[in-house]
């Protein structure tokens, strides 16, 4: 298929862009770069041994992606553009509901005026908000606690919404739990905009020294060590989870489908810590910090649902993700050069 990719320049979507190319398809990449840099691009096409096509567009102008889809002639679309900062989602709710819901809605404007009616959507496990049980599972009811979770279930009900009204529309929503490592070349990773606001970025510029020590928000969470747990997988794998939702689309007669990509096995932040300590041999300070307002103590997928309808399974393991994650950083100190 002839596959756009929104916001493929950025962490995800650009290992999602080779694990599509290593599948066969065509990849067209649609991005602003506000978040991301262009010369990603270079060992995007590096990697994959073949030139890309991409466009820089912003997907909340409406003419602009309405040109897009009239020269493009695509397939299927995997939408993974979007402002994703938790904490400046607080500082900045409008900016984050203009740029979220303005861009999903243009997309699926141009989709509906040029036939095209497969969508992947890159939705988050935030949208399970902060009283659900764990492991948490597809069928439970979404929420939110900070205006990016909210732009996710508010995107996930106007999919629906378009599911209901178009019989031929096919959509998947997957809930990501917390995407980690990098391509195994290091050539590719997260660079994140400004501070980091996950915990592995922050351990690896921590180990190759440009922060000082790791915050340790809560130390007497009800776990095993104290500090919070979260379900981490390899963004390879979460990549492979997509290329696995798009074939499913054309299986299925779900208008749509819902997903967690997960490993759903759950690891403590000084867990975190010791193996990248490990993976790195580099020592990661740490600084007792009190509990942030809305973390809760354990967050982690039932996997089962994408492994019995997409054949997927998470199968990189903290050591990977590390490992990887130290390669990307210790040969990309400051991420990916400005031009």
């Amino acid at each position: 298929m002839r596959i756009l990719v929104t916001g493929g320049s950025g962490y995800i979507g650009s290992h999602t862009t080779l694990q599509l190319i290593a599948a066969g398809h065509e990849v067209v990449i649609a991005d602003n770069f506000s978040r991301s840099k262009p010369s990603v691009l270079g060992r995007l096409e590096a990697l994959a041994g073949t030139a890309i096509k991409y466009h820089v567009v912003d997907l909340t102008d409406r003419a602009a992606t309405d040109r897009l889809f009239a020269q493009g002639a695509f397939d299927a679309v995997v939408h993974f553009a979007g402002l994703k900062a938790v904490g400046e989602s607080v500082a900045q709710p409008l900016e984050y509901y203009s740029n979220n819901l303005g861009s999903t809605l243009s997309l699926l404007a141009a989709m509906r005026a040029h036939g095209v009616a497969k969508l992947v959507f890159s939705s988050s496990a935030t949208v399970y908000g902060e009283d659900a049980p764990v492991p948490m599972q597809e069928s439970f009811p979404t929420s939110a606690t900070n205006p990016y979770g909210w732009t996710k279930v508010m995107q996930e009900q106007i999919l629906r919404d378009v599911a209901a009204a178009d019989p031929n529309i096919r959509i998947a929503l997957l809930r990501y739990f917390n995407p980690v490592g990098s391509h195994a070349s290091g050539t590719i990773g997260e660079d994140p905009h400004g501070v980091p606001n996950n915990l592995m970025p922050l351990l690896a510029q921590i180990a190759v020294g440009r922060r000082d020590a790791l915050q340790l928000y809560g130390q007497d969470y009800p776990t095993p060590d104290g500090t919070a747990r979260r379900d981490y997988l390899h963004v390879e794998d979460l990549a492979a989870g997509h290329v696995a939702a798009l074939d499913r689309l054309g299986e299925t007669a779900e208008p749509v489908s819902t997903w967690n990509l997960g490993t759903g096995t759950p690891t403590s932040v000084l867990e975190m810590v010791s193996a990248f300590a490990e993976a790195s041999g580099r020592e990661i300070p740490t600084v007792d910090a009190p509990r942030r307002p809305g973390d809760i103590a354990d967050s982690y997928a039932d996997p089962a649902k994408a492994r019995t309808e997409l054949g997927w399974v998470a199968a990189r393991s903290i050591h990977d993700m590390c490992a990887d994650t130290w390669r990307w950083q210790s040969q990309n100190p400051d991420g990916f050069p400005d031009e």
